[in-house]
């Protein structure tokens, strides 16, 4: 199945007639599909920090029950590239815009299904092993719904200006960041312990279904883009665009996937685990906790957009190896201050932390995109994004709760986080820049597809 001709010729005639209002009806599904999109992935998280231990392993010790509700919250990353290969798929084959429809409607319906799903005392087992199934959904969804969103605002926009443009879907991130923990902040704030724990955490996974059906108005008013449409119309699309992505860019994906180790490894310590620690070793309170990283993701709403624009101005790579580099000079910096420092210096470190991520998931998005060719693209570069997920994001949190518990030492951690910045800066430097690249030419690639 490939897109219809006549939707195709529209796509293409209305790159010539009315491309600017089509760039911003793209721009803007890309970023508010990626917001309701992380926007659930991140409640999650949240909940995963402080409800789901006593909530879904009651019987376990305190730290036995942090790392099995971590566990559940690694299955969501793991899954991520199946969601990848089969979004893939279907997004070289019928098109961007269908596949991001049905990827809006998983994420929303298994968030709200989570909302709803008993605890361990209610329904014994059935309840840790059907938020299992829940977040595998989950993550299938995410796995599929990046590269999409990305395609979405680089294929429609202005060549010059891919990587502000890719940078829409990256938003998505801290605006869903804000919403999702933020809600919880708040319910936190105002309600009782008790009634926090029981319902009020539930409120904010329900409310993601309205959400989804804002989400679905704005995907459902946009073209395929023009790229993938031109495609279309020269009978360009794979037959099996996943494995020729990995058959012809193995080497583009595992250098992408890469790429992300110093971005999302220390992102979901910065943001998920940092909520464990910092309550467990000095006590604080929970809504301190969330505050900060409220205030971290707020300021990633200037700061992804501004670095974005300075790789269009500048080169992808030259922004990313100093986020990179960053990364692992401040990571021993970083945990020195959440063990010793007080209430300002460890606020200010959760907010600093994520200057150096902005700098590289800004430009992620159109430095891992323009790696692939059109017809392969959707397939190619979600696989090397969600790669990551696997080996780097996933296993952050269970991993650092594991190396504290091992060794004593939060600088465990730390060397970690330093390593994770050696393999970005290795495979930031392998992987080819084509900032500049006119990447609708498609003979760029003909040699190796």
């Amino acid at each position: 199945m490939v897109l219809g001709g006549d939707e195709a010729t529209g796509a293409l005639r209305v790159r010539q007639t009315g491309q600017s209002t089509q760039v911003r009806r793209a721009a803007l599904a890309s970023a508010i599909g990626t917001t309701i999109e992380w926007y659930d992935f991140f409640l999650y998280n949240t909940a995963a920090a402080l409800i789901f231990p006593h909530l879904f392993f009651p019987a376990s010790s305190s730290y036995a029950g942090a790392m099995q509700s971590f566990a559940t919250y690694a299955v969501g990353f793991a899954a991520r590239p199946v969601g990848a290969a089969i979004f893939g798929y279907w997004g070289d084959r019928i098109g961007r815009k269908t596949t991001l429809i049905i990827t809006l409607l998983l994420m929303g319906i298994a968030s709200g299904l989570v909302g709803v799903l008993p605890g361990a005392n209610t329904i014994g087992v059935a309840a840790p092993l059907l938020l299992v199934l829940l977040r595998l959904i989950q993550g299938i969804a995410i796995g599929g719904e990046w590269s999409g969103s990305v395609l979405l605002a680089m294929e429609w926009g202005d060549q010059r200006k891919r990587g502000l443009l890719g940078s829409f879907a990256q938003i998505g991130v801290p605006v869903g960041l804000v919403l999702g923990t933020g809600g919880m902040t708040l319910l936190s704030a105002v309600l009782s312990n008790d009634a926090f724990t029981s319902w009020g955490w539930r409120v904010p996974f329900l409310a993601s279904l309205i959400l989804v059906g804002v989400g679905l108005m704005i995907r459902l008013r946009i073209l395929e883009t023009p790229m993938f449409a031109a495609v279309v119309a020269q009978r360009r699309t794979s037959r099996s665009p996943v494995l020729d992505a990995i058959r012809h860019h193995w080497r583009e994906i595992l250098l992408s996937a890469g790429l992300r180790f110093s971005e999302q490894m220390p992102f979901y310590l910065y943001t998920s685990y940092v909520l464990v620690y910092v309550v467990a070793e000095h006590h604080y309170s929970k809504t301190f906790v969330l505050n900060a990283v409220l205030i971290a993701a707020v300021l990633e709403l200037v700061t992804i957009p501004l670095f974005s624009h300075l790789s269009d101005q500048f080169g992808r790579k030259r922004v990313y190896l100093i986020g990179a580099v960053l990364t692992g000079v401040l990571a021993f910096p970083y945990f020195a201050i959440l063990k010793n420092g007080g209430y300002v210096l460890i606020f200010v470190a959760i907010v600093v932390s994520m200057i150096p991520h902005a700098m590289q998931y800004g430009p992620q998005a159109a430095l891992i995109g323009e790696s692939f060719p059109t017809h392969l693209r959707y397939g190619g570069a979600g696989l090397g994004y969600q790669l990551a997920s696997v080996f780097a994001g996933g296993p952050a949190p269970l991993l650092a709760t594991w190396l504290l518990h091992v060794t004593g030492t939060p600088y465990s951690i730390s060397a970690y986080i330093v390593f994770a910045s050696v393999v970005t800066v290795v495979c930031c430097v392998l992987i080819s820049d084509r900032s500049r690249a006119d990447i609708t030419d498609n003979a760029v690639y003909a040699r190796k597809a």
